[in-house]
């Protein structure tokens, strides 16, 4: 039997000493249930119906234990979960009880100015610019004409679709907080009921955005919700080229399965793929049958 190592236990311990006051618990609930991400502290007191000065301080201590982040947009404060340090925390109850193995809560090369959330229909023509920057390169996609934005709103599965943000204040930096600097999103890869928990995915970095971190950003939030949400299956398909792709997807869970060898044609020369594939960890050795029934693959 291996047991939980003291340090581990000391910060399930913090987290659960600061989540028994109920008022926290609803803040953290407002906040990442908020439309935006975000919330300002003025807004959460209202919508908890307490004072300002009390929201603050149940702020401040969510804070300290990495629960949200709290950035400042002119005299506002704007109140975010913060991705980096809440993974574990769906997880700990569970680890506690010895039905989970524990695993990392805060991976330390997450950049700490770049936020995700989920993508809005407001954000889909900075998506499609993004996405022809990536179609542009022919490093990216067999695709050679952009898609339309109805084309886009129609691709990705509900709830599996993630923009990232810039938000630091760095005077010295010349990027625009709060400009949506990368994508992704996990389509179907199949309408049958046995395959609703793989999905194909995508990530795409603004150009002049490389280097941030913000594929990890967007790469962490796209496979912890998809663990989260059901999915068990990732799969993706990048040119070999691409290495710095690859190698993104390697550093969140993906193998690779395969190099596909002239697959197809880009600009009538033959090209590979090599196709990923994320499994999820904890599903069953045995799994229910699938919904449509036993039949060919």
């Amino acid at each position: 039997m291996t047991l939980l190592d003291a340090t581990t236990a000391t910060t399930y311990a913090e987290w659960f000493a600061t989540l028994a006051d109920p008022t926290r618990v609803r803040l953290l609930h407002a906040v990442a249930s908020a439309p935006a991400g975000a919330l300002r502290v003025g807004d959460l007191a209202v919508a908890l119906g307490i004072s300002q000065a009390t929201c603050s301080h149940h702020v401040r201590r969510l804070a300290e234990l990495g629960f949200v982040v709290v950035d400042k947009v002119g005299t506002a404060s704007l109140v975010s979960v913060n991705a980096a340090c809440c993974t574990g925390l769906p997880h700990a109850a569970d680890v506690v009880m010895g039905t989970l193995a524990a695993r990392p809560c805060c991976p330390e090369d997450l950049p700490g100015d770049v936020r995700t959330r989920a993508m809005t229909e407001d954000d889909l023509p900075r998506v499609q610019e993004i996405y022809a920057e990536g179609i542009a390169g022919r490093q990216a996609t067999f695709e050679t004409e952009v898609p339309a934005l109805d084309a886009l709103r129609e691709r990705w599965l509900p709830g599996h679709r993630w923009v990232a943000e810039l938000v630091g204040d760095d005077p010295d930096d010349d990027a625009e907080p709060g400009r949506v600097v990368g994508w992704t999103g996990v389509s179907p890869v199949s309408a049958r009921a046995c395959y609703a928990g793989v999905g194909e995915t995508t990530v795409y970095v603004a150009a002049d955005a490389g280097g941030r971190g913000v594929g990890r950003a967007l790469l962490h939030r796209q496979v912890t919700e998809a663990d989260a949400g059901g999915l068990w299956t990732l799969q993706a398909v990048v040119f070999p080229e691409n290495r710095a792709s690859l190698a993104l997807h390697r550093s969140a869970g993906y193998q690779v399965l395969a190099v596909r060898s002239r697959i197809a044609r880009l600009d009538g020369r033959w090209r590979d793929t090599v196709l990923l594939e994320r499994r999820r960890a904890d599903d069953p050795d045995e799994p229910d049958e699938p919904a449509d029934g036993p039949t060919d693959a």
